[in-house]
């Protein structure tokens, strides 16, 4: 999508710049340990290791922000931990610990890449903005360290100590929640404020947990040494392979949907696959529009399920459009599908959804009702996908524009319908 190559080469530049920064700095500096210390050493190879194998093993799924908690965790650690067993510090300073955190989090990317894993530019480089903002804040502002000085022994009481770093993580963590609601608003003409909300939503229990991991990498370092990385890792281990099971119910879950909304193409109500087509046009229009993960899955449900309503009419519409219906037919058919969808008690989201899925746009310009951008959605690609019967053809597209065109404002969001003709454009482009 072009807002997508709008983003990702901004965050890919950003991300770039942040590694050739680091590793002059670093080199100019001279803040490189000596390879000879074996511990130095090998708490670096442990730590680059964690952050390499986090960026693999990424963490997303429909409705979720993605992420890498293990990455994220390890890096927090590296940028935390000063000293080693036996009360020897760590001969290194902020600017090796960003090259360390750049280069494993750019080796870990490009792995991904070429095993042709998804990967997000904006995310990974988020997360080195975040762990940018931690080093800089604790060694530079807090420790007063410089590249290749020694930790200064000013150290708080333990207690201050940890809720000392634990606030830098957080604090770090928004400004990755931040980065990541600026990127996608240079490609949707979104809120700031509303995406950000949204990313930091979707993501505070995720981050609570890599921010204590971190934290406690760093405070278990002194005593255990780098056994504590595995140690505190395990939990965030474990967390990962209960997620990816919690996402291999989800897709079964949406398999299950996708079935029941075959319902009406198996009993000639609507053409077949009207409501996959519906679904997957609605997502990238709610994507043009910058619609958080979230309300993308709750949008995706309802386009699927958004004609079920018509296994109640004795007469079939022509076609299934119900584009072409009466009002007074279109809400009827509104009705059962969101009954049908309440009875399930887990669709309730839905339901909203889809309760607003044949109200004219004017109702919210004239009456100041508030109709969900998700069910405005719904209400124009469904009109495009009826009028258009499923065809590609550039005739059959221009014809089901037109139409479209003529309720502009008064049935349709125009917003919605731009969002609808770049996602068309797009595809079009693509195919």
């Amino acid at each position: 999508m072009k807002g997508t190559l709008r983003r990702e080469p901004v965050a890919a530049v950003l991300g770039l710049l942040g590694l050739l920064v680091s590793l002059v700095v670093t080199i100019r500096s001279g803040d490189v340990p000596p390879l000879r210390d074996q511990a130095t050493f090998a708490a670096v190879a442990a730590f680059a290791l964690a952050i390499v194998l986090g960026e693999w093993f990424h963490l997303a799924a429909p409705g979720f922000r993605g992420g890498a908690p293990i990455a994220m965790a390890a890096a927090f650690g590296l940028a935390l931990t000063t000293e080693m067993p036996a009360g020897e510090e760590l001969p290194y300073g902020p600017a090796f610990v960003l090259s360390v955190t750049a280069a494993s989090m750019a080796l870990g990317a490009t792995v991904r890449v070429v095993a042709g894993r998804e990967t997000s530019i904006v995310e990974t480089t988020g997360r080195f903005v975040a762990i940018l903002v931690a080093t800089l804040v604790y060694r530079v502002a807090v420790l007063g360290q410089n590249p290749a000085t020694p930790v200064p022994d000013e150290i708080p009481e333990p207690w201050q100590h940890a809720l000392l770093l634990l606030g830098i993580c957080m604090l770090a963590l928004v400004t990755d929640a931040l980065f990541t609601s600026v990127m996608r608003v240079l490609s949707a003409a979104v809120s700031l404020r509303r995406t950000f909300v949204e990313e930091f939503r979707s993501s505070f229990a995720l981050s609570m947990a890599v921010a204590v991991t971190g934290v406690l990498i760093a405070l278990a370092a002194p005593p255990l040494g780098v056994a504590a990385l595995p140690l505190f890792l395990m939990p965030l281990v474990l967390t990962l392979f209960a997620f990816r099971r919690y996402v291999s119910i989800r897709a079964t879950y949406l398999q299950s949907i996708r079935t029941l909304s075959r319902l009406t193409d198996a009993a000639g109500y609507t053409p077949a696959g009207h409501s996959e087509r519906v679904a997957a046009l609605s997502v990238r229009v709610g994507r043009e529009l910058g619609l958080s993960e979230r309300e993308l899955l709750d949008l995706e449900y309802a386009a699927l399920l958004h004609d079920i309503g018509q296994v109640a009419l004795v007469e079939p519409i022509p076609g299934g459009a119900t584009v072409l219906a009466a009002p007074a037919d279109q809400r009827r058919i509104e009705a059962d599908t969101v009954a049908i969808v309440r009875e399930t008690g887990v669709f309730e989201g839905v339901a909203k959804i889809l309760e607003h899925q044949t109200t004219p746009y004017r109702q919210v310009r004239e009456l100041g009702e508030e109709i969900p951008m998700t069910s405005r959605i719904v209400k124009v690609v469904n009109a495009y996908e009826d009028l258009t019967a499923g065809a590609r053809s550039t005739r059959a597209r221009d014809a089901a524009v037109e139409r479209i065109y003529l309720g502009l404002g008064y049935e349709y969001d125009p917003r919605v319908v731009d969002a609808l003709l770049k996602s068309i454009g797009n595809a079009a482009e693509t195919g």
